[in-house]
Parts: C-alpha cells; structure tokens; sequence
C-alpha cells in the first residue's frame, strides 16, 4: 500500500474574511445600487430578486446578514423573515423597505428581525446600520469563542 498524501475532495463553499450578505430586493435598480456600495465597502454581497431565491440561497449558504425587502411580489419580506428564522435563527436580519408603517415595522420585529430601515434611506445610514449589525454579530461571536 502506497503511503503519502491523500487528496480530499472539498465540497464545501469557501469563505472569504469578507461579510458576507444576502440583499433580497425585487427592484433591479436597488439591487445593484445597494451592492455596489457594499462591495464597494469591504462586503461580499448576493442577490436574490425574490422570497423564492433568497431562501434557497439561505438554505445553502452560510450569510452574517440577511438585508430584506418587505414588499415584493408573491410574498412579503415579513413571510421571508419567518421562513429564515425557521432554517436560521442566529444570522441577524436588516429589512431595508419602501414599507413605512409602524405596523410593518413591529411585523418585521416580531417575525425575527433585528433592525428596520426605511426606503429611501440616506446610503450612509443603511451602510451604518449594516456595519453595526456586522460588528454586533462579530462580538457574539468572539464571546462564544472565549467561553468555549
């Protein structure tokens, strides 16, 4: 029997350092905005243009950020956050919606999520509500390495 090296083959998805987010937003135009300023920032973004999409990404991949449109056709962002928290429930989320109304926003709360923006959003507050939660999720992490 030959010794040495044996070649694994890796079927997993490999990680940059960088954040890595989900933006589902069903506008075209908001979509690329939105990632090109994160990108732009040291984020590593994907696009889903749907629910449907965006919990397929979800189910396959591991995200820091789950930034959601609540308004979209087929089903809400609220519908969505429910769904994600039922396959995820540590990865934080930011709803980034036209949606204004507080009862939009205590929906989003009470479905899971950690934070709500609304459309349109000066660039510079929803890169600072991002980074916020990026960090947040960061120092979590970091506490459950040091109790381990």
């Amino acid at each position: 029997m030959r010794q040495g090296l044996v070649a694994r083959r890796w079927e997993g998805y490999i990680r940059s350092s960088k954040p890595l987010v989900l933006f589902v937003e069903d506008d075209a135009d908001t979509r690329e905005l939105v990632s090109y300023v994160l990108t732009r920032e040291n984020y590593e973004v994907q696009l889903a243009e749907d629910a449907i999409q965006g919990l397929l990404l979800a189910e396959s991949t591991s995200f820091d950020l789950y930034l959601i449109d609540n308004w979209m056709p087929g089903t809400t962002g609220i519908d969505l956050c429910i769904r994600l928290r039922e396959i995820d429930s540590d990865t934080l989320i930011l709803f980034f919606s036209g949606a204004a109304y507080e009862d939009d926003k205590r929906a989003a709360m009470a479905a899971g999520a950690q934070s709500y923006l609304t459309k349109p959003a000066n660039i510079g507050e929803l890169l600072a509500e991002v980074t916020r939660l990026s960090e947040a999720r960061s120092c979590a992490a970091e506490r459950i390495v040091e109790v381990a």
